[in-house]
């Protein structure tokens, strides 16, 4: 595999102290999928960032939030060098960020005997719609439900456990995790399609020198066309997780 080599002024701008301090999403479990013996994440987002570490020259420290939205507030600190997270309009104002690198669908799961059986009936007045606040797909769902009303509960459980008790219409998340909740709710049922695909990209603070994202932008493009994105996921033996589109 042939991956770019960058430029002294993009290393200088992504690792600025001489180590790529990479910032983990812990709670994507499609892309952080175990753990090593000394406690760092492992998974297709570490070995990405490990794979842009070797590129650059430099060593890695991986910095590990439990959920998107603390990773992303720690944006404008100083205190990451790239931010593996969704790419959102949103975190887009502070963060740069490539295209994906990979991507999930996003969908509904219904309780049993439920009379949605399909995406476009869920945004109705008096449905309800259980989301993992600050998830990926909830900053879509903000920006594009209209009728519904959106129910946002902290982490992946808590919006599961909001689902159940309280009886809501609609639970939002990702596909595969959706497969093993829905295992969990006697007929239940997924609805066909998705809502949106959440992308997973690579980002890095705005203040920097642009060489650093020029590289990036570069180096996620060379790692889904030589099947490195495809590789890293057929290791972790990931299911529901697809090499996005070339740009």
């Amino acid at each position: 595999m042939d991956l770019p080599s960058p430029s002294p002024a993009a290393v200088a701008a992504l690792a600025p102290t001489g180590t790529l301090r990479a910032a983990i999403n812990l709670s994507n479990f499609l892309l952080v999928t175990g753990k090593s013996a000394t406690g760092d994440p492992e998974g297709v987002s570490p070995d990405m960032a490990r794979t842009l570490a070797d590129q650059l020259g430099v060593g890695l420290e991986l910095r590990k939030y439990k959920t998107p939205g603390e990773l992303a507030d720690d944006g404008p600190s100083g205190t990451w060098d790239i931010g593996n997270i969704g790419a959102d309009p949103l975190r887009s104002e502070y963060i740069s960020f490539t295209a994906a690198y990979c991507e999930i669908e996003s969908t509904y799961l219904v309780p049993a005997g439920s009379p949605l059986t399909s995406i476009d009936q869920v945004d109705q007045p008096g449905i309800r719609i259980a989301s993992a606040a600050r998830a990926a797909y909830d900053l879509w769902l903000e920006r594009n439900i209209q009728h519904a009303e959106l129910v946002q509960v902290s982490g992946l459980d808590g919006s599961f456990d909001a689902f159940v008790e309280q009886k809501l219409d609609a639970l939002a998340g990702l596909r595969p995790r959706l497969l093993s909740d829905v295992e969990r709710l006697p007929g239940a049922r997924i609805l066909d399609g998705c809502f949106s695909t959440v992308q997973q990209a690579i980002g890095t603070p705005k203040d920097r020198d642009p060489a650093g994202f020029d590289y990036l932008v570069t180096f996620v493009e060379a790692a889904k066309s030589q099947g490195l994105v495809a590789e890293l996921i057929a290791k972790h033996e990931v299911v529901g997780l697809s090499v996005a589109p070339a740009t």
